[in-house]
């Protein structure tokens, strides 16, 4: 799983809208006659996810950082295992690998003039996303207030962006009861959240047309700038982000200085408006290309094939630091044998004459830890299959282990996350098939987009998610060793493991094999 960064590119929100019909209230009810599930979840077995898991999250791995050789063996390593199984790729041949095309950043640096006046890398502004070296002349900046468009809120109605610079600021206004506008609540939103407010300012941007970002935040300003200065001295960053083939769109995080100098009432004045202000600016692109790739199987779907059940998973994780690696067992290396496990279990049951009527995608994504990039290129950019053929997502990240802060309740348990989200159908499904045939404690206890961890936007769900594809997020919550080196393979609970995976293999196969589409009756415009 990602920790919450700072991150160069954004993934944009393409919104596709679900499928609207009457809802069935108990999706079980709709019984498919073919075997026994449980003969094929039966496959699954904590002694086969041991052994895979310390071969994958070995020292020989390298800790698989996204890119480098680790990662590369990673993904052989799964191709041969579908190979082994005789599970066939969706690209044809022998190709298992969609490529993700990528960008190793270095810290590009701008030269800014307002009105003729100068202003300083790293003393007034910083490049946080740029695609291509740039550089132009404007006249009329569109200062857009707080840079919010949302579904009860947007400083964007009846302002046109498009082809424009932006200037917006930090923060989000509240209403008369102290709250904020977009939640109505005091907790903090993806627009006020810090880092994240970066990237949901930067998504509402590009989505209006914008073709560059200035944005006000001296709070962050002043915790990066110096980072970013000591970082393109020395001419390395280590931050990747997704090439889309698209010119993209330039982002400059600044200070008060600069974007007073822009709109003298800035801080005062929150209402959208065009400044006739001269705004000179070049910024040089220093970034490296680099492939990495997302790995993909499936079964094709004997009655309905065209429909696409996807389990994803994310395969990379942290690399080696300072000397020591990185194994990343449960972040995600649980994630991905689990995987491993189900697809076995769906093509026993393909061999036993009892395939899924729907087709069955297993997803690897790279990318992840870097911010979701493996996802994100599969369904913003180089989908396999349509977005509006995909039924559901369901993604695997840390489910090996146990929560410490989690004080109360079973050790077997899971929490769920987004089931609920998007379609009744989907949370029906899983708490129904859950205590049929595993019997796991389903917590939801972050099951809140504005829940102050913000796990929902942190995992690849999340980029079905915003296309409206239903989700369920499966996760055993952090613990000491996350992100560190000591996340090895024989601090996994391989029994909770093993009943975790049946539980995603016994929900996926319902979804893939019910007579109905599960309905997305909450779909988001």
């Amino acid at each position: 799983m990602k920790k919450l960064l700072l991150i160069c590119l954004i993934p944009s929100f393409i919104l596709s809208c679900g499928t609207s019909s009457k809802s069935t209230a108990s999706s079980t009810a709709e019984k498919v006659e073919m075997a026994n599930p449980t003969e094929f979840a039966s496959t699954i077995t904590s002694a086969e996810l041991k052994e895979m898991l310390y071969k994958y999250a070995s020292d020989e791995f390298e800790g698989r950082e996204t890119g480098e050789k680790g990662q590369k063996m990673a993904v052989q390593y799964l191709k041969e295992q579908y190979k082994s199984m005789g599970i066939s790729t969706p690209l044809g041949g022998d190709d298992y690998f969609q490529e993700v095309p990528l960008e190793k950043q270095k810290i590009a640096e701008a030269q800014i003039t307002v009105n003729g006046k100068a202003f300083k890398s790293f003393e007034d502004h910083m490049v946080l996303a740029v695609s291509k070296s740039m550089g132009f002349s404007v006249n009329d900046i569109v200062y857009v207030g707080y840079g919010i468009d949302a579904e009860n809120y947007s400083d964007y109605k009846n302002v046109d962006v498009k082809g424009k610079m932006v200037l917006a600021k930090s923060g989000e206004p509240k209403d008369e009861a102290g709250n904020y506008v977009t939640s109505g609540t005091s907790e903090d939103t993806k627009w006020t959240n810090g880092r994240q407010a970066i990237s949901s300012k930067r998504d509402a941007a590009k989505d209006n047309g914008a073709k560059g970002l200035l944005l006000m935040d001296s709070a962050l300003f002043n915790r990066y700038a110096p980072i970013f200065q000591r970082q393109a001295e020395s001419g390395t960053s280590g931050r990747l982000s997704l090439k889309d083939g698209s010119e993209g769109m330039a982002m400059l995080l600044i200070n008060e200085s600069l974007a007073k100098a822009l709109h003298p009432s800035i801080l005062e004045n929150d209402t959208p408006t065009v400044l006739n202000t001269k705004l000179d600016l070049a910024i040089e692109n220093k970034s490296e290309s680099i492939t990495s790739e997302n790995v993909v199987a499936y079964i094709k779907g004997s009655e309905k094939p065209d429909e696409i059940v996807v389990i994803s998973a994310h395969l990379d994780h942290e690399g080696i630091k300072n000397g020591e690696v990185y194994n990343g067992a449960d972040d995600d290396g649980s994630g991905t044998i689990a995987i491993l496990e189900i697809a076995e279990a769906f093509k026993m049951a393909e061999k036993a004459g009892s395939g899924p009527k729907r087709s069955v995608l297993f997803l690897h994504v790279t990318g992840e830890e870097k911010g979701l990039l493996g996802s994100r290129h599969y369904t913003d950019n180089d989908p396999i299959f349509p977005l509006e053929n995909t039924v559901a997502d369901l993604n695997i990240d840390m489910i090996g282990r146990i929560d410490p802060e989690r004080k109360e309740g079973d050790r077997n348990y899971i929490y769920l996350i987004g089931s609920d989200k998007l379609s009744s159908d989907l949370h029906n499904i899983s708490e129904e098939v859950n205590n049929k045939y595993t019997n796991v404690e389903l917590d939801y206890t972050y099951n809140d987009e504005n829940d102050p961890n913000r796990f929902y936007y942190r995992s690849d769900h999340y980029n079905f998610a915003k296309n409206n594809i239903p989700v369920i997020f499966y996760f055993n919550g952090t613990h000491a060793d996350y992100h560190k080196p000591s996340d090895t393979p024989d601090k996994i609970e391989y029994d909770l493991l093993e009943n975790r995976a049946k539980l995603v293999f016994h929900t996926a196969w319902e979804i893939a094999n019910r007579d109905q589409r599960i309905v997305v009756d909450k779909a988001t415009e």
